[in-house]
């Protein structure tokens, strides 16, 4: 047990849409060797989508809005990664995953820094106590000065960056790589389109010097400046948080792509033990259990079923094992357990704490469901993020009501969407609430691939969404503005039409229960 766990790397890619998230993913796969050549992400006439984006709006758009695992082994560790939606709308699935995870990369775009939607899954991160690993993307293009973004990083999130390899060549020119442990230079050479490994020749500093004249000497010079201000890596601070390692690649030309594999390998933790809801620690050597952190159906056309992906938190998993559901107290059999590349799955019979894996028709597990066996325990369950679109949903045909209820309990149950129901609307017409309006296009384009059942939304003037309770319901529901519903969970939630109509209703019925939603980063 021990040896497996310390062979295991969980970790997850972080970044603003269009760092180049997903063409990492393919580029972490392809110097593992588990494809022999990387897809194009644009998913153009001709050219092959990433392995990790499977939906056709990802392969159509070139943007990832769901989660997906990519299991394989890299020198003798097995890494499980796990791809996550860029797109801010689907920041919910996103932290879903950075619950399941030991530590993250964190891309930056090399031209654009840090930006919006990286800087609040960093915090995320740093909430969970997640060490991440920079990498600055896109070298091969013109972008800031290697060392104003370290100036950026540093100054906007707090951690001290700590490159362990420097860019050789300015952003646009990339050259290679200045190894900052024993001043070798890796040097790359482009393939055509960035679709095989770029060849690598390591050269000692001398020859370097030869070969690349003042380039090189701006990168040994701008290494030395680091290391004089401290910005040397220290694992002990890079585990506590408080530091970032930093690597300069291209994900697109395959450069610096194993060095970062290799950062995973040695620097990034093993599995750890797991605290639970009450805060006590269960060790990996517990017996077996996990979290559900992704359920998601339709990932195969051919087949209706429905994967839950799980994160082995304790013990060893066994195909065909009975592990009880902590939410409802009875068991589940893991008759069907499959390790997850992408779309495709392979049979998988045993795992280790780390290992994610899929089961097949899990039609009773929600994200966040805590499995075990023997000794029972539940993990701290997912918060949702706090909605702030709303839509009403109708079935096109009445004559396809049931597949209609059918999609929607199962959208539901996966956690694309938040579905509120009240008597007034009916369960024909329920309320779709979303972190961000791309989550209604994922809804309506599966409803109508899985279930053949065209919706129809029609957007609702609310902006808000506060918690309630019974006893102010009805006066709630007799104000302007303001409409009560019940989450499939069983929460009342009021939805408002906007903060001045709530601070309205706060001053003139103080005594009414309009409580925030718990932000995931809170």
């Amino acid at each position: 047990m021990a040896n497996e766990v310390a062979r295991r790397r969980t970790f997850a890619v972080i970044s603003h849409p269009d760092a180049g998230k997903s063409t990492l993913t393919e580029a972490l796969a392809l110097h593992a060797k588990v494809i022999s050549e990387a897809g194009a992400i644009h998913g153009k006439a001709g050219r092959r989508s990433t392995v990790s984006d499977w939906m056709e709006m990802e392969k159509a758009r070139g943007i990832s809005v769901t989660s997906t695992a990519l299991q394989f082994t890299y020198r003798d560790t097995v890494i499980n990664l796990v791809d996550t939606p860029g797109h801010a709308d689907f920041s919910e699935d996103t932290y879903r995953v950075l619950t399941a995870v030991d530590a993250a990369v964190m891309l930056i775009d090399a031209a654009k820094g840090l930006e919006p939607q990286t800087l609040k899954l960093f915090q995320v991160c740093r909430h969970r106590g997640i060490p991440v690993i920079t990498v600055i993307n896109k070298w091969d293009r013109p972008g800031q000065a290697p060392l104003e973004l370290m100036d950026e990083i540093e100054e906007r999130i707090g951690l001290k960056p700590t490159p362990l390899l420097w860019p050789v060549g300015i952003a646009g020119d990339f050259r290679g790589l200045l190894d900052r442990t024993n001043d070798s230079y890796i040097r790359f050479t482009r393939t055509a389109g960035g679709a095989k490994i770029a060849p690598e020749e390591l050269m000692d500093a001398e020859a370097a010097a030869a070969r690349e004249g003042v380039d090189w000497g701006n990168a040994v010079e701008e290494s030395e400046l680091l290391s004089i201000s401290g910005a040397d890596h220290d694992q002990e601070q890079f585990l506590a948080g408080r530091t970032s390692p930093v690597i300069f690649g291209s994900a697109m030309l395959n450069f610096g792509v194993h060095q970062i594999l290799d950062a995973l390998v040695d620097l990034a933790p093993p599995p750890g033990d797991r605290p639970d809801v009450d805060g006590h620690p269960r060790p990996v050597t517990a017996p077996f259990s996990a979290v559900v952190f992704k359920v998601q159906a339709g990932m195969d056309s051919a087949h209706r079923d429905r994967l839950a992906y799980i994160r082995v938190c304790s013990g060893t998993f066994e195909r065909g094992m009975v592990v009880t559901n902590a939410a409802t107290g009875k068991p589940f059999t893991t008759k069907y357990a499959q390790s997850v590349f992408g779309r495709e799955r392979s049979t998988v019979e045993t795992a280790y704490p780390g290992d994610v894996v899929g089961l097949v028709n899990a039609l009773t597990l929600r994200p966040g469901d805590t499995l075990y066996t023997e000794e029972p325990v539940r993990y701290p369950p997912m918060p949702s993020f706090a909605p702030e679109f709303f839509a009403v949903l109708r079935a096109d045909s009445a004559g396809k009501y049931k597949q209609f209820r059918r999609a929607v309990d199962q959208l539901d149950s996966e956690g694309v969407v938040q579905v509120l129901r009240n008597d007034l609307r009916g369960d024909a017409s329920p309320v779709l609430a979303a972190v961000g309006p791309m989550q209604f296009e994922v809804v309506a384009a599966r409803m109508k691939a899985e279930f053949d059942v065209e919706a129809k939304m029609e957007n609702l003037g609310y902006s808000l969404a506060r918690r309630t309770n019974a006893e102010s319901a009805d006066e709630l529901n007799r104000q302007r503005g303001i409409e009560v519903f019940t989450r499939s969970d069983g929460v009342l939630l009021a939805l408002v039409s906007d903060k001045w109509r709530l601070q309205y209703i706060q001053k003139e019925h103080p005594g009414l229960t309009l409580e925030p939603l718990v932000a995931a980063a809170d």
